[in-house]
């Protein structure tokens, strides 16, 4: 029987990441390498033998982490999540959720061993948040250069950013433009696939994937524009390199009125939903057509 994910090692993840002090900001990495030390120990005891990726911004030294799963296989699929917070709070929903998620996923693989005809990365990335945000000093941007110089055969990536913040309080989803308020439920209880046309038929397949049959109401929006808010986590620096790439959001500060503050802490996660949430994306992740 297919193992599901563990809410109680949601929680583990997300409260070791949000007690940490601190902050994990860039300012920070004596911190940041507690994490790594964590991440890799993570993977180790999943049966992972996880590597470092290490680059220079502004005279310090940071690190991606990645476990990979078959990995002579040449056909690779991206799984990856930022550690880093933006400025001095615990980035509970931003970005220790998707972590955990990252985390929680890489245990079913391992766990469940999915036959399936790809090889995944699991990829834990640096450097996401501002003021490195955009620039090639992105944890992603190091991490989809080296695929593309390496010439590695790449599915897709999929991109875990805040996915832990629900509310069953109706109204409580905001949006950017009305024609998207008219298309999407108003209520914020709902998790949301995001993609861009060039690579729509990557974005339908993993959606239909993850949709089928979830214990949460999945949703899917397909940007025509890799800017503005599509593009706004780690996904992005793969687009840029060719590569199919999407993201599994909770919607953010159109949702979450902790974004970016000290209130952005474990108490305000719901991890029911962050269980079902993982549950459907490793559905897509193992799902995939080559």
């Amino acid at each position: 029987m297919m193992e599901k994910a563990s809410e109680s090692s949601l929680h583990k993840d997300v409260e070791f990441l949000t007690s940490l002090r601190p902050f994990r900001n860039y300012k920070n990495p004596a911190v940041l390498k507690q994490v790594v030390t964590y991440l890799r120990e993570e993977f180790s005891s999943m049966g992972f033998s996880p590597v470092e990726q290490k680059w220079m911004a502004e005279g310090t030294e940071y690190t991606n982490v990645i476990a990979s799963y078959d990995p002579e296989n040449s056909i690779r699929l991206i799984v990856g999540a930022h550690y880093d917070v933006c400025d001095d709070q615990p980035g509970a929903d931003d970005n220790a959720s998707a972590v955990a998620g990252l985390l929680e996923t890489a245990r079913l693989v391992s766990r469940n061993q999915p036959k399936i005809p790809y090889g995944i990365d699991f990829v834990s990335y640096c450097l996401e948040e501002p003021p490195f945000f955009g620039t090639n000093l992105m944890g992603s941007y190091v991490h989809a250069k080296s695929l593309k110089e390496e010439g590695d055969i790449i599915r897709g990536m999929v991109c875990y950013e805040m996915i832990g913040y629900f509310s069953d309080e109706p109204h409580s989803q905001q949006f950017p433009l009305p024609e998207l308020a008219s298309q999407y439920p108003n209520t914020g209880d709902f998790i949301v696939v995001v993609g861009l046309q060039e690579h729509k038929r990557f974005t339908d397949e993993f959606f239909e994937k993850m949709s089928a049959d979830a214990e949460i109401n999945v949703q899917k929006i397909v940007f025509e524009d890799p800017r503005d808010l599509a593009g706004l986590s780690d996904h992005r620096n793969y687009w840029k390199f060719g590569f199919p790439a999407l993201m599994i959001n909770d919607t953010s500060f159109l949702r979450n009125p902790n974004y970016h503050k000290m209130t952005d802490t474990i108490e305000t996660l719901d991890f029911p939903k962050m269980k079902a949430v993982v549950d459907g994306a490793y559905k897509g992740i193992t799902g995939l057509s080559v």
